[in-house]
């Protein structure tokens, strides 16, 4: 088995370098796997191209890749088509995702090969969350609330940067997606998986507030409320 961990990064010159290097060093101490972590850049006006040359140099499980294009839609796409391992996923440089859980990945692929899509849940009973802000939760419980009035999702969060697919399922699901460039991107796949019934996993995960988020909560919305009325068109409407 063989594992892509992607991580899509714009101008993380602050948290870049321990982020991959303190997952470099859980997987190695796995031993139960053979990795690669890809950064990829997507409009870095910062240091983040320097530090990732440096720990390509030093690191030969760590790539890069660079696109013009600006958002995690963008950047998951870019990656999965340089990819060449068997399951590709991605994970926030932050870690706001406890990085144990990539060994419940791994075990939940190896031992059932039918699994096609594991996506971390920060919302499910049994997951356990730390400093997360009310507004922040606000807008979580929101738009899975809309998501399953409209779209019928099944999952309890979509959101979650903490998501890992068969390489194959991931390039058919790609196929059938939008261009969206944002974070609306990796939603629809998962609600095309879960429309196509590829088989999904949902892992409570551990994970804590980062409060040094950039984010535009504002347009997130505003975006997300417009995707929401295009695949609700698509899903509902066109055959």
């Amino acid at each position: 088995m063989t594992l892509n961990i992607l991580f899509p990064v714009l101008n993380e010159e602050n948290r870049l370098e321990q982020g991959i290097l303190k997952t470099l060093d859980y997987l190695k101490h796995l031993e139960t796997v053979t990795f690669k972590l890809t950064i990829v850049d997507n409009g870095s006006m910062d240091k983040t191209g320097e530090i990732s040359a440096r720990l390509c140099e030093m690191h030969s499980e760590v790539e890069y890749i660079r696109i013009s294009e600006r958002g995690v839609g963008a950047a998951f796409r870019a990656g999965v088509a340089e990819n060449t391992c068997d399951y590709v996923g991605y994970m926030d440089v932050d870690l706001s995702t406890d990085i144990h859980h990539l060994e419940e990945v791994i075990t939940l692929f190896k031992t059932h090969h039918s699994i096609d899509v594991i996506n971390g849940s920060r919302l499910n009973k049994a997951s356990h969350t730390i400093g997360r802000k009310w507004y922040r939760n606000l807008s979580s419980y929101g738009l899975t609330f809309l998501l399953k009035l409209f779209l019928q999702m099944k999952a309890t969060d979509s959101i979650c940067g903490f998501k890992f697919f068969k390489h194959q399922v991931a390039k058919e699901l790609i196929a059938l997606s939008s261009d969206e460039k944002g974070w609306f991107f990796i939603i629809e796949l998962l609600l095309r998986a879960e429309r196509l019934s590829y088989q999904v996993v949902e892992l409570p995960v551990r994970w804590e507030d980062d409060h040094n988020t950039t984010v535009h909560y504002f347009k997130l919305i505003t975006n997300y409320l417009i995707q929401i009325k295009r695949l609700f068109i698509e899903f509902h409407f066109k055959h």
